[in-house]
Parts: structure tokens; sequence; C-alpha cells
């Protein structure tokens, strides 16, 4: 075992035990399958939390792309195609890695070839079940993102027609006109197309957005050729209600398996939506590791719900995603590191918090103290 997993393996042997009243539920490592998994002391298989959940949930990563495109401090590409591959080792299938827009307006993405070229490069000519999408905003982004290689593309739109003249300077049907050529393109070079649609909830310059216009523009992309549209609430406005009520009204038009969730945590309801979201049947979920990310173009908008996050919550639903927690956590670390700020996972905090006061504990017997500055070293540090 390498010492990256070594330090991750030592991370999970250690017992995070909290008091539920009725139950003890602690973490452990599961050897045979080396994953991150939680049992009940009595060694009873957990149950669903809902008959209503879906057995398993696809996170589709956004860090190295919606994560660190409104990062201030330059990220160089080696550093980016790291955090794509620790995401990727983590079992994560869908890590949007980068978008095809203008240096201008977005200088964090101006290595879009370079990273997309060498993604493609390394899947070449294998079935590997990954795609790494990069987002394009126009035929000529599309063009570019052509001649790398790429397999998968996404696009966006808005809900509200203020914020699509302030994002991308046109109307909402505008916008449409636009992806025209852009989805033929894609399908005449047999790449996917995936949809975002942003501000489903609310818009910093308009206010409520209605689940009428949301559904519209959603059934729209879908009719353009998207597999799937991503239902965005940019600014992190939305709570259990709302979001019910808008995706309820999609889903009158839309089919249910063609629908994402995106979720900001501004106002702390992100996991209570997502948790809303996958009890209605939706079961995609848009993440970024270490809560990274935010608007440009949404003043007052914090970063995305964690990857961290969500997997813990499923882990407890008994909801399967085939992601590794410890990893993503060790990849959150890895890309807070590189940007000297602290992990925006409550859950990566705790449990790192953890790690580091049972090694301070241990410290007491040699053998301990060995295992606690490993994983302090290898795991806190790295």
């Amino acid at each position: 075992m390498s010492p990256q997993l070594s330090s991750l393996s030592s991370l999970c042997r250690r017992k995070q035990v909290a008091q539920l009243g009725w139950s003890t539920l602690r973490y452990c490592w599961s050897g045979s399958s080396n994953t991150c998994v939680r049992q009940f002391s009595n060694g009873a298989e957990p149950a669903s939390w809902s008959p209503n959940l879906p057995k398993s949930v696809r996170i589709v990563e956004v860090g190295p792309r919606d994560g660190l495109q409104n990062e201030p401090k330059r990220i160089e590409t080696a550093q980016k195609l790291e955090l794509i591959r620790r995401l990727a080792e983590s079992g994560l299938k869908t890590v949007e890695a980068t978008a095809f827009v203008s240096p201008k307006w977005v200088p964090q993405m101006s290595d879009h070839q370079e990273i997309m070229k060498h993604l493609m490069a390394a899947i070449e000519g294998s079935n590997a079940d990954i795609s790494f999408p990069a987002l394009v905003p126009n035929l000529k982004g599309m063009e570019a993102a052509v001649e790398t290689g790429v397999r998968e593309v996404a696009i966006f739109a808005s809900a509200s027609e203020a914020f699509s003249k302030k994002n991308i300077n046109c109307s909402i049907e505008e916008s449409l006109d636009r992806f025209k050529p852009v989805l033929s393109c894609a399908k005449s070079n047999g790449i996917k197309v995936r949809g975002y649609v942003s501000c489903v909830i609310g818009c910093p310059y308009e206010g409520r957005v209605s689940e009428e216009s949301v559904a519209k523009l959603s059934k729209q992309l879908i009719d353009l050729g998207c597999y799937e549209i991503s239902l965005g609430d940019t600014i992190g406005v939305g709570s259990p209600g709302s979001v019910s009520r808008m995706i309820r009204r999609v889903q009158q038009d839309v089919q249910t398996d063609k629908l994402a969730v995106h979720f900001h945590d501004t106002y702390g309801q992100a996991l209570a939506n997502i948790l809303t979201s996958i009890q209605l049947g939706v079961a995609v979920v848009d993440s970024s590791v270490a809560g990274l990310g935010g608007c440009p173009y949404a003043k007052g908008a914090t970063g995305n719900v964690a990857t961290e996050d969500v997997l813990y919550m499923l882990e407890d639903l008994n909801v399967e995603t085939g992601v590794d927690l410890g990893q993503v956590l060790q990849a959150g670390q890895y890309i807070c590191k590189e940007l000297g700020k602290e992990n925006g996972s409550r859950a990566a905090r705790a449990l790192l918090t953890k790690a580091e006061k049972g090694g301070a504990e241990s410290e007491k017997s040699a053998s301990a103290g060995t295992d606690a500055q490993m994983i302090k070293k290898l795991v806190l540090n790295n």
C-alpha cells in the first residue's frame, strides 16, 4: 500500500464515536473493500432512512472547474492535474475538469487546452468508466474543446433574464440560439452534452425565480439534445420547501432520470436541499471538494456544497456512491494547502480534528505515537 493510502487507512481505523441515544455509530476500516464505512454497535446493517431514497447516487465533482474558477490565487496546471488525479482515484466517475472560456474573464481556466489534452491522452484507447467534462460557453469554445478530443461538455443557461444578461450578455432565448450550433457540433463529433440551469430558486438581480421558468428552460435544453440537466441554486437561497416545489414542477416536463441538482451553501441549506431532491427521485448530485467555489457574477454566493459533507450524509443514509470519503478528504486537504485556505467542508474539518486529537492522546505510547505521526504527516500536511 502506498504511503498516501496508508494514511487514509490510518485515519479510518480510528473509531470516530458519536452517541445517538438508541445506538452508537462509529467509523471503522473495511479491509476487504478499502472503504470508509459506518457500522452500528450491535452489528446490524443500517436500513434505508426512507423508502423513497435511491439505492445509489452519482456524484459529479465540480471542484477543478467550478471550485477553482473564482479563486484569486493562481493554481498551476500540474497542481490541477494532481487534484483531478486524486479525485478520480477516489472512485468519482465524473470530474468536471476545466472551462473553454476567455482567459480575460476567467484567468484561472486559461490552461484549458493543456488540461484537457493531458486527460484525454491518459484515457485514450481505454474503456475507462470516467468522464472529464469541460464547460463551453459558445461555438468558439466548443470548437477549441473538440480539438483536444473531449468526450463530454457542459453548457449553461439561466432561468433568470437579468442574470443571463449580466453573466453572458444576452437574453435566455438568445443564449439558446447560441447553443444550437454547439449541440450540432457535439452531435457530429459524438460528444455528450450536459446542461446547467442556473438561478433555479432566486437571482441576485431580480429576486425569486418562478418554477415555470425553470421547467420551461430545462425542457428546452433537453429538446436541444442535452442528456442531463443540472438544476443550480446559484446563490444558495433555496430551502427544502422552494426546492421541492421547483423540482416537482420540472418533473412534469423532464424525466427525473435526466435531472441533477447543484446547490451552494450560502444559507446552510445545501444538505437539506439534497436530501429533499433525492427523496423526489433525483439521483445525481453536483458537489465540490472542500466546498470550493462561488460565482463571479453572483455577489455573496458562497462555495458549492462540499463533496465530503455529501458523502458523509449519504453513507449514513445507506445510499451507495462508490466513492471513498477518506481519499476525497485527502484531495481536499491537498488543494486547500495549495490555495492557502481552510477546508470548507464541515465533515472534513471534524474528522481531521478528531484524528489530530486522537493522535495527541495516543502519543503516550510509542507504537500509537508512530501511527499518530503518520496521520499528521500524510493526511493533515499532505
